[in-house]
């Protein structure tokens, strides 16, 4: 069977490789680059619930655009497993993997053509005025969504995602500054969003 066939048909484990819940990511990654379906169906059910509310972050809540890069994700890991060396984390790999599967498909939407400029922000200033909040997660997520593709990608990457402004610039295609720039129009459209501006 070819591997990427597996991806859409699970069939019964073809090595003889441990698959207790115990089994660690390593063991399993070498199990599944060996062919076996089974290891990495454990992988993307062990996987696949972070890197989705990542992604559906990253796809400002359209959760059937996070959930076709989510699938492009495990195709590609799927393909690419056979080389893994091992030198980072199999999670590490993996939310990379997904960061740049993201961020592929969310430039070949334009993100220009996406944002909502600065016409956008008298939108959101026109929204119904909700009372001042105490920055709930529901209230933030909700927040979040509002935020231009570019700017959300940044927000998301930076601040909950950890990266500095160098891999963000080289990942996005966009010079430093203007990372740097973007953070700060998510940030401030975030405020004024959430009642704190």
């Amino acid at each position: 069977m070819d591997m990427l066939d597996a991806t859409v048909t699970i069939a019964a484990p073809t090595s003889s490789a441990p698959t207790s819940p115990g089994v660690d990511d390593a063991a399993l990654a070498r199990a599944a680059a060996a062919g076996d379906t089974h290891a990495y169906e454990r992988i993307y059910r062990r996987h696949s619930p972070r890197l989705y509310a990542l992604l559906w972050r990253l796809c400002g809540g359209n959760a059937a655009r996070a959930e076709d890069v989510l699938q492009e994700t495990f195709i590609q890991a799927w393909r690419k497993l056979p080389q893994f060396r091992f030198e980072s984390a199999l999670a590490t790999w993996l939310h990379r993997l997904a960061v740049n599967t993201a961020l592929m498909e969310l430039r070949a939407t334009t993100f220009e053509s996406l944002d909502i400029g600065e016409s956008g922000m008298d939108v959101l200033a026109g929204m119904a005025d909700t009372p001042r909040c105490h920055a709930t997660g529901m209230d933030l997520e909700r927040a979040l969504l509002t935020l231009p593709p570019r700017a959300r990608a940044v927000l998301v990457l930076h601040d909950i995602e950890g990266w500095k402004h160098q891999e963000i610039a080289v990942e996005l295609q966009m010079a430093v500054g203007s990372s740097k720039a973007q953070l700060h129009r998510a940030r401030s459209l975030l405020r004024a969003r959430l009642g704190d501006a």
